[in-house]
């Protein structure tokens, strides 16, 4: 059945690529494509699948001769001092003095004197450092000014007290190019306060697999969405490119991020393969830089990913001859965080490949001096040519120019009264109701009257955290409380508001309780806002393996439930960066929003839900689906036009208040991993433990201590210590040490009972990536657990013996080794743990139980 309502979205593709946009969830893929894609296409092949694009801005001769002059008197060592990026928390002013060094970048969770309350004050203070370092000749050097670079994706969103704007999928969901370009001006002067001249913004991924922990960035996976998008945030950014105002005073310079294909990795893993043929890489995932670049966008980004095996940091095909040479771009290509490094050959100190492929500006945050090094021995030995060099600069000192730059041309800088002010924070409250899609309204509950009892439960009702989501002060968006976002308004305190001035109550209770005393009148409620979804997470940290919401831990719809068994009526409010299977949670609902990660003004929820004093509605809904919402849980990819499309509610749904519901309180809530029912991989960890598995840390006598972030210990002595490490990517992988003072474990467990008895039938192993650090001296112990007196122990020395030390080994266990030792897979509260009594350093990653992996597992216990 399809609940969707249909609205045309105006796709700008044609019949043949859509054909090929086939879909992993219904086992379709057209032969023709599937051949294309895998052999690729040469340049002579597929350059006619680009437009020819002339550059945006006219060729200006007396701003290039002046690039010339400036270049006649750089030295070697300070063209390759342009060409690097690195981190404020690995670099001095004295630093770029001494290195010319070309650009620096706060990343997430980066800080002016590493205080996450710096003031926007401080945060001009170091820009000013680094700007006079810059422009110090005192050495003989050239004068070239530094420019600083920071993800200032939904508002300025690494400093406290900004304002923060929805993420782009809720903007997507609002459908007005307009109000994008107002964010992105706003956006722009909030930056320019604190003395930053560039953001890495807007992301103009066009999303296929919304398992991708990055689906909340991108606008839409609709590419003409997309597209308008583009174009509306680089003029808010950057200014109108015919204007005087023109990367001048309050605006800066932007980023069209990243080139090219990061939302169509295969399965949607973050950084992965985009194996799709070239006219749909130019036509769906290009359709942003189509419009950003001749809007003037100055620094495009280049992407993590790979295009059909070829990764995009050393891809020349991709990065000059389509984007430099038939796009007409003339502004630099920046690399993203050490992604030079992935470059077959390269290393992240390391990489000539990557700046003849066509890379002008390395981001490689601590590591800069070896790079630095290494280049510029390249650059005189000739492995990278002259010609590349002076291209590379010519590019950065011609953006340098045009933003201004050598004038400090900032008079925003400093300014009270522009950041998080009551101007911007109307934007965003208007972004917020203008994103809240209406997908359910059983009797035209919404919007609710304030003149009444209303009950407001849900952990994120209260929560700037959770409805700010990823990209927010940390990289994460973890470890924030309530004291880092003044100014701003949670959902709660929104509802509270709206109700008070009506003469209602609203009452706050997480957890959805309630009694006779719990309201003033001392009557119960007839109504429940429930504010619930996912916790914040940024880009791989974020990949899933599958779209159900609270897989194996349905505490969301047991409060749902609970209240409906109370007589309340259940208005969910959902908050999420991507759609999710929750036809449970609708079916446990009267009335359904989804409503994204609104950010920092929640009271914009209370303007559409609640009804003003003189009872009728302040605002209606108006937001439509910026992504097709799934039916089944293993409708990963859900795009139009894909055969068998039958979504839930379609690309562009979303009703207004008066408008008659048109989803049922039926629907299936059977869970399937693929459209035929095949089991796929359940996967335990994956950069953080996926969904019902937490990691925990185990000790006999003591309290279980979760392991939250990228770092843990155990007791006063730290006995076990469990950190965050890099194995392919950042932080991807877990280091467990143990000091041996007593006996201890880490383990992956859920809160309820787990069944999997269906990774038995299907004759599956546990399998991980495993390095050992020390040796082995006693037992260490893979164990499952399964309640009271009911768990299993399987033996691991012998293995981790074998392995070569301080070496990434993959090792599979066949889970009828648990079996036999004594697991019961019908209920499973620890899918995995590691035991051990003695000193010991081991490094986990990527754990999962592989079907059909049993048969040739590395540890067999056939008998």
């Amino acid at each position: 059945m399809n609940f969707s309502k249909r609205f045309s979205l105006g796709f700008v593709l044609c019949a043949s690529v859509l054909a090929g946009c086939h879909s992993e969830s219904q086992q379709t893929e057209p032969k023709a494509d599937k051949a294309q894609a895998d052999t690729g296409s040469s340049a002579a092949e597929g350059i006619d699948n680009w437009p020819e694009l002339k550059p945006a801005l006219p060729r200006d001769e007396k701003l290039e001769a002046q690039i010339t002059e400036i270049m006649s008197r750089m030295s070697l060592e300070e063209k390759v001092g342009q060409m690097i990026q690195a981190e404020i928390r690995s670099v001095t002013p004295e630093d770029v003095k001494t290195y010319h060094l070309g650009s620096v970048l706060n990343g997430g969770g980066a800080f002016p004197n590493n205080d996450k309350f710096a003031t926007p004050q401080d945060w001009l203070a170091l820009s000013d450092a680094f700007f006079k370092a810059s422009m110090d000749t005192s050495d003989g050097g050239v004068a070239i000014p530094l420019i600083w670079g920071s993800d200032a994706v939904h508002g300025h969103n690494n400093v406290i007290g900004a304002t923060l704007f929805p993420h782009n999928i809720g903007l997507g969901a609002a459908q007005d190019p307009e109000l994008i370009e107002r964010i992105g001006s706003a956006t722009a002067r909030e930056v320019a306060v604190t003395g930053i001249d560039w953001t890495f913004a807007p992301t103009v991924a066009v999303v296929r697999d919304d398992r991708w922990g990055r689906t909340y960035e991108s606008y839409s996976e609709d590419p003409k969405i997309v597209a308008d998008y583009a174009e509306a945030m680089v003029k808010g950014l950057q200014g109108e490119k015919s204007s005087a105002e023109f990367l001048r005073g309050e605006n800066l310079v932007a980023t069209a991020k990243h080139f090219v294909g990061d939302g169509g990795t295969t399965r949607g893993i973050d950084r992965g393969d985009n194996a799709v043929p070239e006219k749909e890489l130019a036509e769906v995932h290009a359709a942003g830089y189509l419009t950003s670049l001749p809007a003037g966008v100055q620094t495009v980004m280049a992407s993590f990913n790979s295009w059909n095996g070829e990764k995009l940091h050393g891809h020349k095909y991709l990065l000059t001859t389509v984007l430099k040479e038939r796009l007409g771009f003339d502004g630099f290509v920046v690399g993203d965080w050490n992604g030079h490094g992935f470059v077959p050959g390269c290393t992240v100190e390391s990489c000539a490949a990557a700046i003849n492929a066509g890379l002008d500006m390395f981001m490689v945050p601590a590591d800069w001096k070896a790079l630095y090094n290494n280049t510029l021995a390249q650059a005189k030995s000739g492995e990278i040519g002259a010609e590349r060099i002076d291209d590379a600069v010519r590019r950065i000192l011609r953006v340098k120019i045009r933003a201004g730059l050598f004038d400090r041309n900032m008079p925003l800088a400093g300014k009270d009264g522009i950041l998080g002010n009551p101007e911007h924070r109307a934007i965003a409250r208007e972004a917020v109701r203008k994103s809240l899609v209406l997908l359910k309204n059983n009797d035209k509950l919404l919007p609710l009257a304030a003149d009444q009892n209303i009950l407001v439960a849900g952990d994120g009702a209260d929560n700037l955290s959770k409805q700010s989501g990823g990209w927010t002060i940390s990289w994460q968006g973890t470890g924030n409380t309530r004291a880092d976002f003044p100014g701003a308004t949670s959902i709660f305190e929104g509802i509270s508001s709206a109700v008070k001035a009506a003469g209602g109550e609203a009452v706050l209770s997480a957890d959805g309780s309630f009694s006779d005393a719990t309201f003033a009148n001392g009557k119960a409620p007839k109504v429940a806002i429930v504010v619930f979804g996912e916790e914040p997470y940024a880009e791989w940290h974020g990949d899933i393996t599958n779209l159900e919401y609270q897989r194996g831990n349905k505490k969301d719809l047991a409060l749902l439930k609970k209240l409906r068994e109370q007589g309340v009526q259940v208005v969910s409010v959902f908050l999420s960066g991507r759609p999710l299977w929750i036809n449970s949670e609708l079916n446990a609902s009267d009335a359904f929003v989804a409503a994204w990660l609104p950010g920092s003004e929640g009271a914009g929820v209370a303007d559409v839900l609640i009804k003003g004093t003189d009872g009728e509605a302040r605002y209606d809904f108006t937001g439509k689906l910026p992504f097709s919402w799934p039916m089944h849980s293993y409708q990963n990819v859900l795009n139009p036009y894909h055969e068998n499309y039958e979504p839930l509610f379609e690309l562009g749904y979303g009703l207004a208040a008066e408008q008659e519901s048109l989803v049922s309180n039926e629907l299936p809530e059977t869970s399937e991993s693929s459209a035929g029912g095949g089991l796929e991989e359940a996967w335990l960890l994956v950069s953080r433990p996926q969904a019902p598995w937490v990691l925990n840390i185990s000790e006999a006598g003591a309290e279980v201590v979760p392991v939250h972030g990228n770092y843990a210990v155990s007791g006063s002595d730290e006995n076990i210590t469990v950190s965050s490490i890099d194995m392919s990517s950042q932080e991807d992988a877990r280091l467990i040490t143990w000091k041996g003072l007593r006996p201890g474990a880490v383990q992956l467990s859920a809160e309820y009972m787990q069944d999997l008895n269906v990774y038995l039938e299907e004759k599956s192993a546990l399998t991980l990536n495993i390095r050992v650090d020390q040796p082995i001296e006693k037992p260490v112990i893979a164990t499952m657990s399964c309640g009271d007196g009911c768990s299993a122990k399987v033996p691991l020395e012998s293995t981790l013996k074998s392995m070569e030390q301080k070496s990434w080994t993959r090792v599979s266990v066949d889970l009828q080794c648990f079996v036999k030792a004594g697991a019961d897979f019908g209920k499973v509260f620890s899918a995995f743990g590691l035991e051990s009594e003695a000193p010991m350093a081991i490094a986990v990653a990527n754990v999962k139980l592989t079907p059909e992996a049993g048969v040739s597992a590395d540890i067999r216990c056939d008998g």
